[in-house]
């Protein structure tokens, strides 16, 4: 064979490799892109639509149940059994997202539900506008409502930042909230609304109103993926402090050592909780092996080192992607 005839050869078998290279490459990225094309708007309400409006009145009837309560019952017993998210946040994490807590997480929230009880007990020693309290039983029971309501619309919202999208949630939850609580509006709050005396400092603090919820519905989602809904609630006891300091220079509202109390109690409960990593047992096997590290051994390739699929909810760095353990 000459040297023409080889390179010849050689140049022959590479156009071909790289001809079958190209054509994967292009097919990859034809896939890609239809992949990507499916979860487009339409795509996602064909498919998806009634899950987020259901998700979507769940929300709105949780603020709105919970804002209606002030009507009826006194502002301790709001900040009181509006705790009641916390454990249904809880249970919800624990039975559907396969969320596993320790000790030490059960220890930092009893100590942030003792913080908000100081703080409400404070409430009740200075007196601070506790409300015209007319019919505490109702006002009781919508507080309980719209706090299970936010549970609920919390879990989901950790369960679809994770598995789908960010974007996604919030532009469902924007357009069929935006839908159902204009409805809403329409039929239960147009006579109040009509009583407004409007005027530029009102329509002002509408929108500064607006402002905080949109940046509270916008921020929540990238919280909630790096921590854990549990834990965005738990900060969220602190809300009702930061409102009361506004208050003393804004209303005089009366100051009470009680109140730094409550708040340096419900951060140490906050640092407690953070302090160690919850887990997400997706094989019941692997669970049990992550918790009984002396029981038997199990068979995997040798490549493979046996730890549960985690997901990190601490102060500590964020996994994107778990590896996933098989257990032959």
């Amino acid at each position: 064979m000459t040297i023409h005839s080889f390179l010849k050869l050689t140049y022959l078998a590479t156009y071909e490799q790289y001809s079958d290279l190209r054509l994967e490459i292009e097919a990859g990225e034809s896939k890609h892109w239809q992949t990507k094309g499916e979860e487009n708007l339409l795509a996602i309400l064909k498919r998806r639509w009634w899950k987020y409006m259901i998700l979507g009145i769940i929300d709105i009837e949780a603020n709105y149940l919970v804002v209606k309560a002030y009507q009826y019952t006194t502002l301790t017993s709001v900040q009181l059994l509006d705790c009641f998210v916390i454990p249904v946040v809880i249970l919800l994490s624990w039975f559907f997202l396969l969320v596993r807590y320790k000790a030490v997480h059960f220890i930092g929230i009893v100590v942030c539900i003792l913080g908000m009880g100081c703080m409400a007990g404070a409430d009740v020693l200075v007196g601070r506008q506790q409300g015209a309290g007319e019919n505490k039983l109702i006002g009781d029971l919508l507080v309980l409502g719209g706090a299970t309501l936010y549970g609920i619309s919390n879990v989901c919202e950790e369960y679809i930042v994770r598995n789908l999208s960010r974007v996604e949630f919030l532009g469902m939850i924007g357009l069929f909230g935006s839908f159902f609580s204009g409805i809403q509006l329409a039929i239960m709050e147009h006579k109040e609304l009509l009583k407004v005396p409007w005027d530029w400092q009102i329509g002002l603090l509408y929108v500064g109103f607006s402002a905080c919820m949109f940046g509270l519905y916008s921020f929540m989602p990238v919280v909630i993926k790096k921590t854990s809904a549990t834990a965005v609630n738990l900060s969220l006891l602190t809300a009702d402090l930061y409102s009361l300091f506004c208050g003393l220079f804004l209303f005089h509202y009366k100051f009470s050592g009680l109140y730094l109390l409550s708040f340096f109690t419900i951060l140490v409960g906050l640092v407690l909780y953070s302090s160690t990593s919850t887990y997400v047992a997706q094989d019941p096997r692997v669970y049990k092996q992550f918790r009984n590290p002396s029981g038997p051994v199990v068979d995997l390739p040798a490549t493979s080192q046996l730890e549960p699929s985690v997901t990190y909810t601490s102060l500590g760095q964020e996994t994107e992607e778990e590896p996933h353990v098989r257990v032959a």
